[in-house]
C-alpha cells in the first residue's frame, strides 16, 4: 500500500500507530484536539481527546469495533438495513476503511472507501458507511469532517477522478461545509439520500501548473490567429514547409539522458505527426556539463533519428553548463491539418497501449515506443496524413504534458468552443488506471475530430483507435461517466491562447502559431519530458 500523501504527492509523516494528520495534508492547521501526539515538530496539547485517524485494515480490533459502531447506528438506531449492514464492498480488495482512535486504540469512529466501477480502474469511488461516536469535550462532527477530509485524502491516492457520497438528508448541510456539491436525489435502504459529489482537482491542477500561463506570456509575442497556440506551424513564405519544436524537461536531460534523447525526437516527430506532415529533418540545440553526458544524450537522439525517420540536419552543442535539450523538427504537408474543429465534431483518441510505464517515471511517462519497430512506428506516425488524404480527419492534436483531458482542452479552447468526453470510452491499456492514464504523457496518443459520428480508425497499426466524445458550444471539458452523471475536469480555457478566449481575429497566411525557439508557445512540467 502507498503512504498517504498530501495534495501535491508528497508523503505525509507517519507515527504510531499509522498515523496521519489530516487537515495538514489538506492544507490547512489542524486544531489542537485533532493533532496527532508524539509527532516530530507538532507540540503535544492534550484537550479532552487527542484524535489520530489511521488505517485500519491491518488491526482486527479497529475494523471489528468500526463495525460494531456501523451495526448500532445504521441497523440498530436508524432501521437502514435487517440484522447485518455488511455489504459486497467490505470484502472488495481495493477497499479501504479508516477509523479515527484515540492513542489508547479506541475506535471512536470511521469510513470505507471503495471503487463503483468494478475494479477503480476508471477512477470512480465512492465514501461510505460514515458513523462516529458523541465523543464528550469534543464538537459535535469535528471527528465526521477529519474522517471525511481523510476519505478525499485517500481517494487521490489511489487515483479517483469521481468520487461520491449517497448522504441521508439531515446530513446534506454537513457535506456542503466540506466542500460537497449535491447532484441528485436517489433512494438507498428505502430511504430517501443525495448523491453528492467531491470535486477531484487532479486534471485542473495539471492545467494550470503546466499551460494556463501562456497567454499572458505570449500575449503580442505570437501571430494572434485562428492557430494560436500549438507547437508545429506552417511556416509563412514557404509553401509546403512545417516546423515545430519541443524542449525536455533539465531535470529529465540531467538523470535520464539516453531517454532524453530518444523523447526529444519522439514528441517532435509527433508535432509533425499531427499536422500530416512528413518529416524532413531536425536541429537540437544541447547543454551538457561535459562530453560524457553530451554522448550519453546525443545517443538517444541518434536512435530517435533512425527511429522516426527524422534526420539531425545540425544544431547547436554547448559544454560545461546545466543539461538542456530542445529540438526543432522541419517536415513537409501539402495539407496542413489544423489544430481545431468545431462544435458538433466527434473526438477519437488514437493511442499505443502496448509497453509499461518508464521505469522511475510510474503514472507519469507511458513507453509505448523505445522497443517498436521501425515499420510500426512510422505507420503510426503517418495515421494522421492518410486519413487526412481519405478526408478523415477534420482536426488533429498531438496529446502532450497536459494529457488527454487537458489535450482535449486546449484543442476545444482553439476551436472556440468545449468537450465532453466519455470516461469508459477512452482507449486505456490494462495496466493503468484512468486517473494516470488521462493525466500522463502517454507516448503515442493523438486526438482528432471528424464531422461524421461514424467515423472509422486511423490507420495506425498497432495503436487502437475509440470515438469518445464531442466538441460543444459550453466552454471546458467535462467527463461523462456510466451512470449518465457529468463532472467538470477543467471548467474553462486551457491555455487563454486559444479562440475560445479572445476575439475573432483575421485570417493569417499561415495555419499554427510560431513554434519555433523565439516564439515557442509551450511550457515545460517535471511530470513530462517536455
Amino acid at each position: 500500500m502507498r503512504p498517504p500523501t498530501d495534495l501535491a504527492g508528497t508523503p505525509l509523516p507517519t507515527g504510531p500507530p499509522a498515523a496521519f494528520d489530516v487537515l495538514a495534508g489538506l492544507g490547512a492547521p489542524a486544531p489542537p484536539a485533532m493533532r496527532a501526539t508524539g509527532r516530530a515538530g507538532v507540540p503535544s496539547r492534550r484537550l479532552a481527546h487527542d484524535v489520530l485517524i489511521v488505517d485500519a485494515e491491518d488491526d482486527p480490533h479497529r475494523l471489528d469495533a468500526y463495525r460494531r459502531l456501523r451495526r448500532r447506528a445504521f441497523v440498530e438506531q436508524q432501521g437502514l438495513f435487517t440484522g447485518e449492514d455488511v455489504d459486497a464492498y467490505d470484502a472488495h480488495p481495493r477497499s479501504r476503511v479508516l477509523v479515527a482512535v484515540t492513542p489508547e486504540n479506541v475506535v471512536l469512529g470511521g469510513v470505507r472507501i471503495h471503487p463503483e466501477d468494478g475494479d477503480g480502474g476508471l477512477g470512480w469511488w465512492r465514501g461510505s458507511r460514515l458513523v462516529c461516536e458523541d465523543v464528550p469535550g469534543t464538537a459535535r462532527g469535528t471527528i465526521g469532517a477529519a474522517l471525511v477530509r481523510a476519505a478525499c485524502v485517500q481517494a487521490l491516492d489511489v487515483g479517483a477522478l469521481r468520487f461520491d457520497a449517497h448522504v441521508q438528508l439531515d446530513h446534506v448541510a454537513f457535506f456542503r461545509r466540506l466542500g460537497w456539491v449535491p447532484l441528485r436525489r436517489i433512494q438507498v435502504a428505502g430511504r430517501e439520500h443525495v448523491l453528492m459529489h467531491w470535486p477531484v482537482d487532479r486534471i485542473a491542477r495539471l492545467v494550470a501548473a503546466t499551460k494556463a500561463a501562456l497567454g499572458g506570456l505570449y500575449e503580442g509575442l505570437v501571430p494572434d490567429d485562428g492557430w494560436k497556440g500549438d507547437d508545429a506551424v506552417p511556416v509563412p513564405d514557404a509553401p509546403g514547409v512545417v516546423a515545430c519544436t519541443d524542449a525536455i524537461t533539465p531535470w529529465m536531460v540531467e538523470r535520464d539522458p539516453e531517454w532524453a534523447g530518444w523523447c526529444a525526437m519522439l514528441v517532435t516527430a509527433h508535432d509533425l505527426s499531427a499536422m500530416g506532415a512528413r518529416p524532413l529533418g531536425a536541429l537540437d540545440a544541447l547543454g551538457a556539463a561535459d562530453v560524457g553526458h553530451a554522448t550519453r544524450v546525443l545517443s538517444g537522439v541518434r536512435r530517435g533519428a533512425a527511429a522516426f525517420d527524422l534526420p539531425i540536419l545540425g544544431g547547436h552543442t554547448q559544454l560545461g553548463v546545466p543539461a538542456a535539450l530542445s529540438v526543432t523538427g522541419l517536415g513537409q504537408a501539402t495539407d496542413p491539418v489544423p489544430g481545431a474543429g468545431r462544435a458538433g465534431q466527434t473526438l477519437t483518441v488514437t493511442a499505443d497501449l502496448e509497453g509499461d510505464w518508464r521505469p522511475g517515471y510510474h503514472g507519469r511517462q507511458w513507453d509505448s515506443t523505445s522497443w517498436r519497430r521501425r515499420d510500426d512506428l512510422r505507420t503510426m506516425l503517418d495515421a494522421v496524413r492518410v486519413a487526412r488524404a481519405d478526408g478523415r480527419v477534420a482536426a488533429a492534436k498531438d496529446v502532450s504534458m497536459a494529457g488527454v483531458v487537458g489535450t482535449t482542452g486546449m484543442l476545444a479552447e482553439a476551436s472556440g468552443c468545449g468537450a465532453e468526453l466519455d470516461v469508459a470510452s477512452i482507449p486505456r491499456p490494462a495496466g493503468a488506471s484512468a486517473g494516470d492514464w488521462l493525466t500522463c504523457f502517454p507516448g503515442f496518443a493523438l486526438l482528432t475530430t471528424d464531422d461524421r459520428p461514424d467515423a472509422a480508425p486511423l490507420p495506425a497499426g498497432p495503436a487502437v483507435g475509440a470515438a469518445c466524445g464531442r466538441l460543444v458550444d459550453a466552454p471546458g471539458v467535462r467527463l461523462r461517466w456510466p451512470d449518465g452523471e457529468v463532472t467538470t475536469a477543467v471548467d474553462g480555457a486551457v491555455t487563454n491562447l486559444g479562440a475560445a478566449t479572445r476575439p475573432a481575429a483575421a485570417s493569417s497566411p499561415r495555419s499554427r502559431s510560431s513554434s519555433v525557439p523565439t516564439a515557442s508557445t509551450t511550457t515545460t512540467s517535471s511530470e513530462d519530458p517536455r
